[in-house]
């Protein structure tokens, strides 16, 4: 597959039609073999669906996105967002698929040759897998007031400490991209100087996880990250000390349109559970989804979906082409979260009762595109940059 060299407005071209219909289609044959009630299953037994993972890697969509060179499958961030929705659409979303994306954008756009074979091609066979860490306890939203600190060494080495928060699959990563400070933010001119990345094994001692209690239907767990004087060899470092907020912002953008696409997937995957059970279900004698009430609701998060979904498309050409996207990956992200919420909330209201009955999987799926419109960054923050960076408006926080 390769990348786009040319966006062509909202128009969806023949050749990214064509992209997408073979990553849907490797999709559909692995979510055939390892369906939502598998996926339901590792839930419940609070496991890594590591088959499914295995078999990504197999069909090599695992490899989406890193060059041929480096063992991978070639493309850009359009074909590995096309498989996150691929993979909600069946209802087996992976938030892995997005920290794993989302971390191997700095590594293989600035790492060095050696830096991608060691910690980005066992990837794209399921060998290994990447997380990724930012947020922080007292910081949230605002990364530039992070205290993790990586310090040199007399060796040329860094060493570690501080603490992460909300890390998605932190248990079973073999690697974590972990955004630190290597200035202080107290000793900086500007906000964005002083930040570094670095890849750490996630064997190294001193580092120490706990698991959070977060009550959202998905196989990956999160959770609270500490670091305590670990030690990291000098090619643990991602390009240069110091001038890692540019890397660090490609990774986000990156990562707000697999969110995009994920939760598009799962709005169409619930949306589709809405319109089944509306032809089936009778009351006073025709099929609820003849009513406009709820015909009407679940047409309106069909548009929404699919306006989305355009937009998410559009930006990761542009991504891919290596244009500023930020503005278009943060829409995306905006809208593809909203649209699935609206298509959620259809299903559950054409459900009735039904919807709060964890056997219809219906209401199993709200959490998670709930907390879309919260994580990976709340929608209020994506508003707050369109208006200052796209409507030119006075900045408001």
């Amino acid at each position: 597959m390769n990348t786009p060299s040319t966006v062509n407005g909202n128009n969806t071209t023949a050749a990214l039609r064509t992209r997408i219909r073979d990553v849907q289609e490797a999709a559909r044959g692995v979510t055939t073999m390892y369906p939502r009630s598998y996926i339901l299953q590792c839930i419940k037994e609070d496991r890594f669906p590591d088959e499914l993972w295995k078999k990504l890697g197999e069909f090599g969509l695992l490899g989406l996105s890193v060059p041929e060179e480096y063992g991978g499958s070639g493309g850009g961030v359009l074909e590995i967002t096309a498989l996150n929705e691929a993979l909600a659409l069946a209802g087996v979303p992976t938030l892995f698929l997005v920290v794993t994306g989302l971390a191997r954008v700095p590594i293989v756009r600035h790492g060095t040759p050696e830096q991608i074979r060691k910690f980005v091609t066992p990837t794209c066979s399921g060998e290994t897998k990447m997380c990724f860490a930012i947020t922080e306890p007292n910081a949230g939203t605002n990364s530039f007031a992070m205290s993790t600190l990586a310090t040199r060494t007399d060796a040329g080495g860094w060493t570690l400490n501080g603490q992460k928060v909300f890390i998605s699959g932190a248990r079973d990563a073999d690697h974590m991209l972990v955004v630190a400070r290597t200035t202080k933010a107290s000793e900086v001119k500007r906000r964005t100087e002083g930040m570094s990345l670095f890849v750490l094994d996630m064997k190294t001692p001193g580092i120490e996880l706990t698991q959070l209690n977060i009550q959202v239907e998905t196989a990956e767990r999160q959770y609270l990250v500490f670091f305590d004087g670990v030690e990291l060899p000098a090619d643990a470092l991602i390009g240069e000390a110091g001038k890692g907020a540019k890397l660090m912002f490609e990774g986000l953008n990156s990562e707000r349109l697999l969110a995009a696409g994920a939760a598009i997937g799962l709005g169409d995957y619930a949306l589709s559970k809405a319109v089944a059970y509306s032809k089936e279900r009778k009351t006073f004698g025709k099929p609820i989804g003849s009513y406009q009430a709820l015909q009407h609701r679940m047409a309106q998060a069909k548009a929404q979906l699919e306006a989305a979904r355009l937009m998410t498309d559009n930006a990761a050409e542009r991504f891919d082409a290596g244009e500023d996207a930020g503005a278009h990956a943060n829409m995306a992200k905006l809208l593809g979260s909203q649209a699935a919420v609206a298509a959620v909330d259809a299903a559950l209201q054409t459900h009735g009762g039904y919807g709060f009955d964890r056997d219809y999987d219906i209401v199993t799926l709200w959490p998670m595109v709930r907390l879309m419109e919260i994580a990976p960054i709340n929608n209020e923050m994506l508003l707050n940059y369109i208006g200052e960076h796209v409507l030119g408006l006075p900045k408001s926080y």
